[in-house]
């Protein structure tokens, strides 16, 4: 799944929560269809075997007093996954081989690599337990273009050969619509709409994704592209009030925007959304 929307949405902070790296508030976190928010921290130690981080920066994320064997073997060694050092090191070897690193690099510090390589470092290091799940922070914005797209193929080729799930969090829609089956959309910290990724793009229904996708560029110049630009005030994160959190941008708000907070409505077999006047408006299309 992708998680597009802003800087300063939620997306990294849903994520994290989702892991317990922060702590929610209210609500449940549901994993396998357990609520994990009533987990000790001795059980949430075993289950970090199975889900797992790829951080945005990879050179804040990693220690820089580490080598690169060091910082790949650290989760094996905190649960304890290998029975001696001889298997310890065969299992970083396996996983350097894994994400692309050459065997040379095995002594080498994070600052004496490229972004690229300090990357695909966390990606074995997330890689290490096994994880079914992995929540992926931003993984290239940090890095080079030239860089993005060896890192992004990499990350698809190992989720078709260890049958990882994503949630895949950017800003960036084209990188979004590569990767992701499913997409949802966040705004001031709520899910204002999720499809399957072929349904949001073709048929978008929230003002907010529809003004996300309009801002896409295109080389197509037969195609004739209505930018939609977002005026007026953005509601406070802090104190959001009452009503919908993007009624003071919406052209369509009116009364009832202001006022109540829109629902999660389904229409078709997977696709969501949350705006009072959408079927109004003609935006939802029912077949």
């Amino acid at each position: 799944m992708g998680v597009v929307g802003e800087s300063g949405c939620g997306k990294s902070t849903t994520g994290r929560t989702i892991l317990r790296l922060l702590e929610a508030t209210d609500g449940e976190i549901l994993f396998e269809g357990k609520n994990i928010r009533k987990y000790s921290k001795a059980e949430m130690k075993k289950l970090r075997e199975k889900m797992q981080i790829i951080f945005q920066d990879p050179f804040a994320s990693l220690n820089p007093r580490m080598t690169v064997s060091e910082i790949i073997a650290e989760p094996l060694i905190i649960h304890k996954k290998c029975k001696n050092k001889q298997e310890l090191n065969n299992r970083v070897k396996e996983l350097m081989d894994t994400v692309g690193l050459s065997q040379r690099l095995v002594n080498t510090y994070p600052h004496e690599l490229d972004g690229g390589r300090r990357q695909r470092i966390g990606i074995a290091k997330a890689l290490a337990l096994n994880p079914k799940f992995i929540v992926c922070d931003e993984p290239v914005s940090a890095l080079d273009v030239s860089i993005q797209a060896q890192v992004l193929n990499l990350m698809k080729d190992l989720q078709e050969k260890l049958g990882l799930t994503y949630m895949f969090i950017t800003h960036d829609l084209s990188v979004v619509k590569y990767f992701s089956n499913d997409i949802a959309v966040m705004y001031l910290g709520e899910l204002v709409e999720k499809a399957p990724s072929k349904d949001l793009f073709k048929n978008p229904i929230h003002p907010y994704t529809k003004a996300l996708l309009s801002a896409i560029p295109t080389i197509n110049i037969r195609k004739k592209m209505e930018r939609i630009k977002l005026e007026g005030e953005i509601t406070s994160p802090i104190n959001p009030g009452i009503g919908c959190r993007f009624a003071k941008r919406c052209i369509y708000a009116e009364e009832i925007c202001s006022k109540e907070s829109p629902k999660l409505e389904k229409v078709g077999e997977a696709h969501f959304f949350a705006c009072h006047r959408a079927k109004e408006l003609g935006f939802v299309n029912e077949k």
